[in-house]
């Protein structure tokens, strides 16, 4: 499975493909076994029409263990078939779980845009099942019409138009079967809609209990969490009916088709053109005719369902990277100089800067958004609509994003934690003088096993600070040529931050590194400070010198 499926019916045909050996083993072994089940009526009939009315001992024996034989590799090819059918499902699902998350993963991003978190879950879970299952309906349903060929050529022995009623009879009510499927198959796709952006929402209002319990928010992310469950709850109630409609339409087709061909058969015996065995075959082959077209309803909707997933699916997969791979090179080693040229991106309006390399350089922008806009650009999660950011004199927008972040390190603000130990948070590189230098091993010594204590996920066992400092740590540890830090001490004391600002401007001298933020701390250690106002650069120098020249400064980082 790659990111160039396009549609729905590609993204079936990819998972299909994959495991065209599963499929194809469970197809022969379920066909064999529906097959089996469509001869058991007419070895009956044989068994009433030369054993029971020829009173032979010795021939009903025979044809018993003919029976016998036959419920053997019946019971043998159902549960290999399921088996094998189940595996490609798995395995299919699995592959889409791959291909999803190396595309909500790709360093060009996209994948996430207009879309929650909990969304690309439930398309990566759900979704994606939805689709494998495909691989395990498909060998039943191939069964299915091997069953009712059986029967038809069954019939075709004992009675010609018997035969040609069944198989003359399949194809219409087959299209019919589909044409119903159509409104499951809509109605399944806005089920998954409303149903991914529910467990998105919750997703989202859990991630951020704790600010809403502080701000006293809860009530209003729970009406838009009702909201949203009610909207879901709806779709889900409208999929279900349109199923049931859909399960009892096709049950009823059915029932009339195989009363057809109980009464033609009937006809038939009454008037002397076939046996009683054959009488027998024909009503057992009829009802038998049932399972293949019960199947026929279960693959249907199956079907429908995997339809209305896989639109969901190949529509993340094509979705546009935010920034393209290009044929730049960065040089290796990278030196570190960075330099903005009239870069103007979201809230940026025709920023230049130029940061040598080694310097230590504080940002200071009074709009928030101005501030994760120029991240973006120094990351390249998204390219400047003018200007260009160039690093060691290479235009970014030209270098592939993956190269791009082992150079320059972008570390967020609301960097998140991953479930694991303190030490394995933090990563390989200099971890001991990264702990000190963020002062995150007094963290570590506060915690019962030191570095080897177990972090829960996003890190929920850690204060907020003590977050902080592991996510700095983490960061430095990198030991990045470039590193961009966004407000990394927001949550600590002042102690604790003059004691980061001092480890931080030691552990990166030599290496250039760019520090968003409005503290008064780190501001101190940076050899200039820039500020940004309305999207542009308004001013820059010393932190001590724009504290002393500039009453907008004093307000953004002393208030």
């Amino acid at each position: 499975m790659t990111a160039t499926a396009t549609t729905s019916r590609s993204v079936l045909r990819q998972a299909i493909s994959g495991q065209r050996r599963q499929v194809t083993l469970a197809s022969v072994l379920a066909a064999g076994h529906q097959g089996g089940e469509a001869l058991v009526p007419v070895i009956i009939g044989v068994v009433i029409d030369q054993a029971v009315d020829g009173g032979s001992v010795g021939t009903l024996v025979f044809w018993l263990a003919v029976l016998a034989v036959v419920f053997a590799g019946l019971s043998y090819s159902y549960r290999f078939a399921a088996r094998a059918a189940e595996g490609a499902s798995l395995r299919a699902a699995h592959d889409l779980r791959v291909a999803i998350s190396r595309r909500v993963l790709h360093p060009g991003g996209g994948a996430e845009n207009g879309k929650l978190a909990g969304e690309l879950v439930n398309i990566g879970t759900s979704d994606a099942q939805r689709v494998g299952v495909v691989n395990a309906v498909l060998p039943f349903g191939i069964a299915a019409l091997a069953g009712v060929l059986v029967s038809a050529i069954a019939l075709l022995r004992i009675s010609l138009p018997l035969g040609l009623l069944v198989l003359l009879g399949t194809p219409p009510l087959l299209y019919l079967a589909h044409l119903i499927g159509k409104p499951l198959e809509r109605r399944s796709e806005a089920e998954q809609e409303r149903s991914a952006h529910a467990s998105g929402v919750a997703t989202d209002l859990v991630s951020g209990l704790r600010v809403l319990k502080g701000i006293g928010a809860e009530p209003a992310a729970v009406a838009r969490y009702r909201g949203t469950s009610q909207n879901s709850l709806k779709a889900t109630l409208r999929a279900a009916r349109a199923k049931a409609w859909h399960d009892g339409a096709v049950l009823a087709l059915t029932g009339v088709f195989i009363a057809i061909v109980a009464l033609v058969g009937g006809h038939l015996a009454a008037s002397g053109s076939i046996s009683v065995g054959d009488l027998v075959a024909a009503v057992g082959l009829a009802q038998f005719l049932l399972t293949p077209f019960l199947i026929f309803s279960w693959v249907n909707g199956e079907l429908a369902q995997g339809r209305a997933s896989a639109s969901r699916v190949a529509e993340l997969l094509t979705t546009p990277a935010a920034v393209e791979s290009g044929d730049g090179e960065l040089p290796s080693p990278a030196i570190g100089n960075v330099r903005l040229t009239a870069v103007s991106y979201g809230s940026l309006r025709g920023v230049d800067l130029d940061i040598p390399a080694g310097q230590l350089i504080g940002v200071v922008a009074a709009d928030p958004a101005a501030a994760t806009d120029l991240l973006d650009c120094l990351g390249r999660a998204g390219d400047p609509a003018e200007g260009g950011v160039r690093v060691d004199g290479v235009d970014l927008s030209t270098v592939d994003p993956e190269r791009v972040r082992e150079v320059v390190l972008v570390a967020a603000h609301d960097a998140d934690l991953f479930e694991g130990t303190l030490a394995e948070n933090v990563g390989a590189g200099s971890p001991e003088e990264a702990l000190a230098a963020s002062a995150a091993d007094e963290v570590a010594a506060a915690l019962p096993d030191g570095t080897g204590t177990a972090i829960t996920e996003r890190g929920r066992s850690l204060s907020g600070g003590q977050r902080q400092r592991v996510a700095l740590a983490r960061a430095l540890a990198a030991d990045a040529p470039v590193l961009v830090v966004h407000d990394p001490t927001t949550a600590v004391d002042t102690v604790t931050e003059a004691k980061i600002a001092t480890g931080l401007a030691r552990l990166r001298r030599g290496r250039t590194t760019i520090l968003v933020t409005t503290s008064p701390a780190l501001l101190a250690v940076a050899d200039r400070v820039v500020v940004l106002d309305g999207g542009r650069i308004s001013g820059e120098g010393g932190h001590a010198e724009l504290v002393r020249d500039r009453a907008d400064y004093r307000a953004a980082v002393l208030s």
